[in-house]
């Protein structure tokens, strides 16, 4: 059964900042998430967790993109997660 017309992204270029919020952005957050976590605990540790923690992760924020109404309150949270995070790593 094919999708309902109504519920699919209108504009190829809303879909595409769609497609670039959740692979990037996620994948920025994901990164910096696990970068911040290996200062506080035995990086050992993360690296071992973070292939199947990371990916799970990852995957979780590239949905986000796609079921949030307002892609760009997404990018805005990445954005400012990525920051969050990588700053209090080179603070830390």
């Amino acid at each position: 059964m094919p999708a309902n017309k109504k519920h699919l992204t209108k504009s190829p270029w809303l879909r595409l900042v769609k497609i670039l919020t959740g692979t990037i952005g996620g994948y920025t957050v994901m990164l910096t998430f696990h970068l911040l976590l290996s200062k506080l605990f035995l990086p050992q540790n993360i690296v071992v967790t973070s292939f199947i923690t990371g990916y799970i992760l990852w995957a979780v924020l590239l949905l986000m993109s796609f079921l949030a109404k307002n892609v760009w309150k997404v990018l805005g949270m990445y954005v400012a997660l990525t920051v969050l995070f990588s700053g209090v790593c080179f603070i830390v």
